[in-house]
């Protein structure tokens, strides 16, 4: 599909835009000719090798220091291959980088983590929710104490993306009580520190190369040194809106996925007058939903809080253009890949589907404030 040129953005920010789509272009040619040449290994080294990994990092190509470039290489990702989880693994972490990092670090921190993370020698991941709990705040139990050495960690995380391949884990902890509520710290744990064990989680094949893994904390000893940010309580400056960030930059995991799908069908079914008509109308909502995504992410790089109605909008017209592609093709033209990318955009849908279904209930709920005013 082409690109639209975002409604109402500005020049200087059109230019921008492009500056990094071209950017990001560029980089994205160079993976795909290194991954064409590598059979099997590491998936990862080719994005390393191809620079992928400085993608919305600060300290290099100015034209890639943003969120709209992490979501362009994102969607370019899935519109290339179809695979959700390689797109998905991507983006988790290069937004753990540029928004915990990059974003909250001091300068001691960012100088020795975000050099080393974009040349692609270490990954970040971070770790909120726990078994059992989620990521709901009045549930989650892992604590860290501070002590004359700095900080001793107890208890457990569940779900942690890309845990299995990081080398660094950003964990939250609670740091105290005060008037029966919790106050929370986000620490830098490297996966060697003594007391913590990594327990792979039963991997979700659809979603290779995305792997996920449980910790535990046993009396892990971390110095002052390692707690991220100096504000008084972590989980709203930073776990809670970066749910939001992560949701609307898979807007462009989505779209691109739905770009590789319509045309891997397209290619699949009877060339006919209503294959074409029905194919015109799916490309034209596609269209709207890139529109969509393109301005939610931009949104983001302005500052601007994340726009919930649009995010809300593109996983609806996802969900029809999926179901209508899938009914468009017949059963015998599915082969392996389809149906594995199928059933990853079926996971992915269903992910924290309670918080996201309580947000489209406030948007609707929106629309009646707004009648009483």
């Amino acid at each position: 599909m082409s690109e639209l040129r975002t409604p109402g953005a500005s020049g200087a920010t059109q230019g921008k835009t492009e500056a990094a789509a071209a950017a990001v272009a560029e980089r994205i040619a160079r993976w795909r000719a290194l991954a064409a040449d590598q059979s099997g290994g590491d998936p990862f080294a080719p994005m390393a090798e191809a620079g992928l990994f400085e993608i919305g990092l600060p300290g290099g190509d100015a034209a890639l220091d943003s969120y709209g470039a992490i979501a362009q290489a994102e969607q370019a990702i899935a519109a290339a291959t179809g695979e959700l989880g390689l797109a998905t693994a991507f983006a988790g972490r290069q937004l753990i980088a540029r928004f915990f990092i990059a974003g909250f670090a001091d300068a001691a921190q960012r100088g020795e983590l975000v050099p080393r993370i974009a040349a692609g020698r270490g990954w970040a991941a971070v770790a909120i929710s726990e078994p059992g709990a989620g990521a709901h705040p009045k549930h989650l139990q892992t604590t860290a104490e501070q002590g004359a050495d700095g900080y001793v960690i107890n208890g457990r995380k569940a779900w942690i993306t890309n845990g299995p391949v990081a080398d660094l884990f950003l964990v939250l902890a609670i740091t105290g009580v005060e008037q029966g509520r919790k106050r929370y710290g986000l620490f830098l744990l490297p996966r060697d520190t003594e007391g913590l064990t990594l327990t792979p989680m039963p991997s979700l094949d659809v979603l290779k190369p995305a792997s996920h893994c449980e910790l535990s904390f046993v009396n892990c000893i971390v110095p002052a040194s390692a707690r991220i940010g100096t504000l008084p309580d972590a989980y709203p400056a930073m776990a809670l809106p970066f749910r939001d960030l992560e949701d609307t930059v898979a807007t462009a995991n989505t779209v691109g996925f739905l770009d590789w799908l319509l045309h891997t069908v397209a290619a699949r079914v009877e060339r006919s007058e209503d294959h074409a008509l029905t194919l015109g109308r799916l490309a034209g909502l596609l269209s709207l939903a890139q529109a969509a995504s393109a301005a939610a992410v931009q949104a983001l790089d302005s500052g601007a809080p994340p726009n919930g109605a649009r995010v809300i909008g593109v996983r609806s017209l996802a969900r029809v253009l999926v179901d209508e592609l899938r009914a468009l093709l017949p059963p015998d033209h599915l082969d392996d890949q389809l149906t594995r990318s199928l059933a990853a955009f079926d996971v992915l849908a269903n992910v924290a589907r309670e918080p996201r279904k309580q947000r489209q209930i406030a948007l609707g709920q929106s629309l009646w404030s707004n009648q009483q005013q």
